[in-house]
């Protein structure tokens, strides 16, 4: 059955809710929360419903994908980007290219809207099929500790990273 991406609405607030919360049940490295950061997010200014994005099969909800307003404050000037936090699949539904068509439907939207560039934290070994490079390479860090090849970066158009390090900040409702 075809994989169908749109926007999430606010009937489907409660089967994304479901859907992440068993996405990350298994996850070693997770604080197993992002249900909750998601609704956070929808409650705040750094909230772009564009970019908030489900997968359907059928009539069931079997992926989600979340684009959030950030920034990273270089030394004398703020850049805009987006945070990618979560990407979630339904796990009897993972291995199937789900989460691909979403981050790729995702960037397509943000490149559409004019964004620039995406900060996530993530599988070392997933992200960099998409075009994510480490933050560190282009001077960009997070302001919490957590290994280079895990804060990944993606410019969406030619020289989207260019003189744009700094610190990464995120909106509050992050936590």
């Amino acid at each position: 059955m075809k994989i169908q991406i749109r926007q999430e609405q606010p009937i489907d607030h409660t089967a994304v809710f479901s859907l992440i919360k068993a996405a990350f049940a298994n996850e070693e490295y997770s604080d197993h929360q992002e249900q909750f950061l998601v609704e956070r997010l929808r409650a705040s200014d750094a909230f772009i419903p564009a970019l908030s994005l489900v997968a359907e099969r059928g009539k069931q909800i079997v992926g989600f994908i979340l684009l959030s307003k950030i920034h990273i404050q270089g030394a004398n000037q703020k850049h805009p980007a987006l945070s990618l936090a979560p990407v979630a699949v339904l796990p009897k539904q993972q291995g199937q290219g789900i989460g691909a068509m979403l981050i790729e439907e995702a960037h397509r939207i943000a490149r559409s809207l004019g964004h620039e560039r995406i900060i996530l934290l993530g599988h070392a070994d997933y992200y960099p099929r998409f075009g994510y490079q480490i933050c560190a390479n282009y001077g960009i860090k997070l302001p919490f500790e957590v290994p280079d090849e895990n804060c990944m970066v993606i410019g969406l158009k030619e020289n989207a990273l260019t003189g744009v390090g700094g610190e990464v900040v995120y909106p509050k409702a992050f936590g």
